[in-house]
């Protein structure tokens, strides 16, 4: 994956290899010095040697950042291009590369450049040999040391890095961005909260020197990903390039929770598992079918807000600034998704190496599914993050062919069979002491008994004791006067119940009140007075009540839950027939979702169409709602009005109201 070992550059990776197939140490070593070097026994072999640069001039300077170089950038002569190297200079250096291979850079072979010249620039290309012989012959001769004493007596300088911009807190950037807290320095860069003094919120930027080697791939990729707008990612708001800093402005989601923070707790429930990889996989898809990539997808990448909606971060801007590519982006992201799914079910890393905050698998043993990992695993999702994982030796368990896109696997998890929350817990109250059961014999040892607030302690003294015998007197004075309040309670209605009952004039029967049972529903129509157009879904209104639990209305769908701050709610209007005495109105929900119930007044005939005539009489949340009116309700037309809506598989929100039932005289 493109978190694990791959945080150099692709100049480091590929061990300073030029695009002729050649190292920076061996571009340097072929000049005209090498006849010299030959000339002198006690220098190292031609193979180690690094010679002076060419004299010729070429008109330009090329400034090279190569680890392998010893000298002081600020003192040491430009190096001339490849193609401006002298002829001899050439031969030498491809003698040079067939007697020994080509070291990965400067520091692993060992060489050291060669004393500089007495040569002055002009000399041609051709007969750059022969000028710089016939002065070193004149000049002094430094000879060069021996292996050996150099190695024992000299030390290779540092790698020269990349010093991250000298940035603090309360540096204010563009004269609007104020940071607040550095999250990250690594690699040249810093990454900090911050704070848009212009639109008063919080926002994150990524911050690197403008002579970065990854600063112009770092802009390109945030302008290619703020063009996406797709809300399943964090959002990328600015880019901007200074004299002397490269940054970039991102979202920054204060109520969110990334995914390695959930798993330090445990395991997803599998419902959650499948939220995550059905919105994570749909939305790098939908990335790859405009060609960005992530490559850096980890459980610190995906997060998790508040209304269950998964956000990944760091699209292509988080390769670019660790300058990361990829053959097979696809593939690469594809399998970083498995691996979310695998850690998400297991809470372990699907690979032998601690990572994340996660345990690795056992060395030795392979992958193992995650259902064969932890029990009470789903099993569609234990099969689909292998399929995803399905690389270098990985397989399914039931043979399945692998998932090597983004789309593939989005499409494989709208294949299974839906996921369902797991039911809402009852609230946890306390039990009396005195109520709570006996526990049974022999379970002392595994069931943890409750820990009891003592009392407190007694007052000293003979004060206590009074307060103690007076407090003792008052209780029995109150059980006293309770008990002889219910004893006359008890006999009044026994009195009352001896009087004749009075009868009806038609009958000899007892006037009794009708008991409350279903009301039938006329008819239902959408409500949506706040929108552009009034309608909501109107030809999926009879789902709503055609007694069909597998059946929804559904509302449209909008950026979160509180239908992208462009209205308060929207609902359906329930038509009675005529004024009925309200009960209690059950609406069963996909998905949780806020609800209220509103009422017309009594004397209303028609249905009303101005939201001021309802009056809210109940409200309540979940996938089944019981709305009870606090009072007497009776109307005719009841508003059922959702407030806020659960999210769907594709990132967005969207209410179902599968079933309504109203209940009543």
């Amino acid at each position: 994956m493109a978190n694990e070992g791959g945080e150099g550059s692709s100049s480091a990776r590929q061990g300073g290899a030029t695009p002729d197939g050649t190292t920076t140490d061996e571009q340097t070593g072929g000049t005209a010095e090498d006849t010299t070097a030959q000339e002198q026994p006690d220098t190292k072999p031609a193979a180690e040697a690094i010679a002076e640069p060419s004299t010729e001039s070429t008109g330009q300077d090329t400034v090279q950042f190569d680890a392998a170089t010893d000298e002081d950038p600020d003192t040491a002569e430009p190096t001339q291009p490849i193609d401006a190297v002298s002829p001899a200079g050439t031969a030498r250096a491809s003698a040079g590369a067939a007697t020994k291979p080509a070291p990965t850079s400067g520091r692993e072979s060992g060489a050291r450049p060669a004393a500089k010249s007495g040569a002055k620039p002009g000399a041609g290309a051709g007969g750059g040999t022969a000028t710089t012989t016939a002065t070193k012959a004149a000049a002094p001769a430094t000879p060069a040391p021996a292996p050996a004493a150099a190695a024992a007596g000299a030390k290779p300088k540092p790698k020269p890095r990349i010093a991250a911009p000298d940035l603090h807190s309360g540096h204010k950037l563009a004269r609007r961005y104020q940071l607040a807290e550095c999250v990250t320095r690594v690699d040249g860069f810093s990454s900090w909260r911050a704070v848009d003094e212009k639109l008063r919120r919080a926002v994150g930027v990524h911050v690197l020197p403008a002579d970065h080697p990854q600063a112009r791939p770092v802009m390109a990729a945030a302008r290619s990903a703020a063009l996406l707008g797709d809300p399943r990612f964090v959002q990328v708001l600015d880019a901007v390039e200074d004299s002397d800093l490269v940054y970039v402005i991102h979202e920054w989601l204060p109520d969110a929770t990334s995914l390695a923070d959930l798993l330090r707790t445990g395991p997803l429930e599998p419902h959650e598992a499948y939220q995550m990889v059905s919105q994570v996989s749909q939305g790098m898809a939908a990335a790859h079918r405009e060609g960005l990539a992530h490559l850096r997808l980890d459980p610190g990448a995906v997060l998790r807000t508040v209304s269950g909606q998964y956000r990944i971060r760091g699209l292509a801007v988080a390769a670019a600034l660790r300058g990361l590519t990829s053959e097979q982006p696809r593939r690469e992201d594809t399998e970083a998704i498995g691996a979310l799914l695998y850690a998400a079910l297991t809470q372990r890393w699907p690979y032998e190496e601690d990572a994340h905050g996660l345990t690795g698998l056992p060395k030795g043993v392979g992958l193992i599914a995650p259902d064969q990992v932890r029990a009470g695993v789903h099993r569609g999702l234990s099969e689909i993050a292998m399929r995803a994982l399905a690389n270098d030796g990985a397989t399914a368990s039931r043979e399945e062919p692998p998932c090597t896109t983004p789309e593939e696997l989005a499409k494989v998890v709208a294949g299974i069979p839906r996921v369902r929350p797991p039911e809402q817990p009852s609230p946890a109250y306390g039990v009396a002491a005195l109520q709570r059961p006996p526990a049974p014999p022999g379970a002392g040892a595994t069931r943890q008994p409750t820990v009891l607030a003592g009392p407190p302690p007694a007052l000293p003294g003979r004060t206590g004791q009074a307060l103690k015998w007076a407090v003792a007197a008052l209780l029995i004075v109150a059980i006293g006067l309770g008990s002889w309040q219910l004893a006359d309670t008890l006999q009044s209605r026994e009195g009352r119940s001896a009087t004749p009952t009075p009868t009806s004039q038609k009958g000899g029967q007892a006037q009794t009140h009708p008991s409350a049972g279903p009301i039938p529903i006329v008819t239902v129509k959408d409500y949506d007075p706040f929108g552009s157009d009034g309608d909501e879904n109107p030809t999926k209104v009879k789902l709503a009540y055609d007694g069909n639990a597998s059946t929804a209305w559904e509302t449209s769908w909008y950026a979160d839950a509180r239908f992208g701050n462009l209205k308060s709610g929207v609902g359906l209007i329930l038509d009675l027939g005529s004024a009925k005495t309200v009960s209690d109105v059950k609406v069963d929900f996909v998905g949780q979702t806020s609800v209220d119930l509103m009422a017309a007044p009594a004397g209303t005939t028609t249905m009303p169409t101005d939201f001021s005539t309802f009056t809210k009489v109940a409200n309540g949340s979940g996938t089944e709602v019981t709305l009870t009116p606090s009072s007497k309700v009776s109307s005719r037309f009841l508003l059922v009005w959702l407030t806020s809506l659960p999210p769907i598989s594709d990132g967005h929100f969207r209410g179902e109201v599968s079933e309504v039932h109203v209940t009543g005289s």
